[in-house]
């Protein structure tokens, strides 16, 4: 019988793509989520969807749901790729399941998530990061602009499109940071925006991806990925091999800035999946990555998400005269979402982000605010009483 696998954060392509590597290396994956999560429960290369509570709303309700899941499935390994994994992280330290959890433990996932706690941590390990000062107050904000002229403002516990690249003057008088809400002042580093997603286990990197992609969201979430030059790839590599064993066991996600003389400069963390994953496609080496039992290395071939690519990337072609790139992308690249005879993710995507989207106008909150509302983490203490058996 196929080892079991449980993975979390459906609503993600990320986890699409991972499940399909698991099926293709022999392994039975289950997926979950606390939302419909159609683009994997409609395709028909990745596995069985599960529905739990939000760890936000219903934290009890989460906890009894994963732990029957955990119990039903039997499965030997858990691999978050959402926010998620915070809640996932606490509850396995609770319960005494965090050897199979692909996560590192709560204290070091918070290390990497916070903004400033990552810049100290790259400082002690000589890694190099933009002059950052954390605010309290908007006195110390005012100051810290004042200070250091050019830069980029983001809170503490923050997620793609909050942060104010080059802010207006009148954009930082309506920021208010607090000792509950800090922010962080970054001085500005001008250059490409570069990513890489790693995978470690007991401090040793198993797979590791540096992309670099023309196509990205506002607030930087890369839509299209292609390969980096090797020097580059193999700086990025030694800062990823610097940070491994501060992760422990987990994926990790690092963005940096490369400089006018080719310098990265490292600017935040994600501990959890990202779009590096679709470098890997299908590979059932990179399976064997994920839980422990081998070494994976990236395909060459550009990626991208192609309904992303055809609604933000081509009014940017057209707006900004770039439709020879946009056009060079759709013909070299793979779509990370479908593949041939499983189209179906292509339409759960769709009905999923106009879900999202109503949610947002329900909330009256942004989409990409909607989309991480139910899983996000943003600092506060996760007791074990938030997981009161019922």
């Amino acid at each position: 019988m196929a080892e079991h696998i449980l993975i979390t954060g459906a609503r993600s392509v990320a986890a699409l793509d991972i499940a399909r590597s698991l099926r293709v290396a022999g392994f039975e994956p289950h997926l979950a989520d606390c939302v419909p999560a159609r683009l994997a429960r409609w395709s028909n290369s990745a596995g069985p969807v599960h529905r739990h509570a939000s760890p936000v709303q219903q934290p009890a309700a989460f906890a009894a749901g994963i732990r029957a899941l955990i119990n039903r499935l039997e499965p030997v390994w858990i691999i978050p790729t959402c926010e998620e994994v915070f809640h996932l992280s606490a509850l396995a330290t609770a319960d005494g399941w965090s050897d199979r959890l692909l996560a590192p433990r709560p204290q070091p996932l918070a290390e990497l998530h916070a903004k400033d706690r990552f810049v100290a941590l790259c400082a002690r390990l000589g890694l190099p990061t933009p002059e950052t000062r954390t605010v309290t107050d908007p006195a110390d904000l005012s100051q810290a602009v004042t200070d250091m002229g050019d830069v980029v403002i983001k809170p503490v516990w923050s997620r793609f499109g909050e942060a104010l690249i080059s802010p207006s003057p009148a954009a930082v008088a309506r920021i208010r940071p607090t000792g509950d809400r800090p922010w962080i002042v970054q001085r500005r580093i001008r250059g490409e925006e570069v990513s890489f997603h790693a995978v470690a286990h007991a401090g040793q990197i198993a797979a590791f991806s540096a992309y670099g992609s023309d196509w990205r969201l506002p607030g930087g979430a890369a839509y299209a990925l292609h390969p980096l030059p090797d020097p580059l790839t193999t700086e990025l590599r030694r800062m990823g091999d610097a940070l491994a064993p501060e992760v422990g066991t987990g994926q990790f996600a690092c963005d940096a800035l490369v400089d006018d003389v080719g310098r990265p400069w490292l600017i935040e963390c994600n501990p959890r999946a990202t779009s590096g994953v679709h470098r890997f496609g299908a590979d059932p080496a990179f399976a064997l990555a994920l839980i422990g039992r081998g070494e994976a290395t990236p395909d060459p071939t550009p990626r991208h998400i192609a309904p992303a690519l055809w609604r933000y990337g081509l009014p940017a072609a057209l707006r900004e005269r770039r439709l020879t790139g946009w056009r060079r992308q759709r013909r070299d690249g793979l779509d990370a979402l479908t593949r041939p005879g499983d189209r179906a993710p292509l339409a759960g995507a769709l009905i999923d982000t106009l879900g999202f989207a109503l949610r947002a106008l329900r909330q009256r909150q942004s989409l990409t605010a909607a989309m991480t509302a139910d899983i996000e983490w943003n600092g506060a203490p996760l007791s074990p009483d938030r997981w009161s058996r019922p």
